[in-house]
């Protein structure tokens, strides 16, 4: 997948990437699925159930975006489906990542 350089869905500050993701849990696999308006959404096999969900977002998006876990801040959206995250300093950007 690939977006447009002028999207919504994320912005750079500075070094860090902020996302606007939406997170469907219990999926049947973890997933990068499309941008629908401004959010990008993400599946997760993890539960919507004591912060698990949310353990499993920051693991997921560190690996795909080559941070430990502790580089991959939840900004808002602890408890609700819409989320903003911030990735501090990505070691790379995945494929469905415009180029910077």
């Amino acid at each position: 997948m690939t977006a447009p350089a002028d999207t919504p869905w994320y912005r750079w500050e500075g070094d860090d990437l902020l996302l606007s993701l939406r997170v469907q849990p219990r999926a049947s696999a973890d997933a990068v699925g499309e941008v629908a308006g401004d959010h990008l959404k993400i599946r997760l096999t993890a539960p919507p159930v004591e912060g698990k969900a949310n353990a499993h977002l920051r693991r997921f998006l560190a690996k795909l975006f080559a941070v430990p876990p502790s580089r991959v801040v939840l900004v808002s959206g602890e408890q609700a489906r819409l989320k903003r995250v911030r990735i501090q300093a990505p070691g790379r950007l995945p494929d469905f990542m415009p180029p910077r």
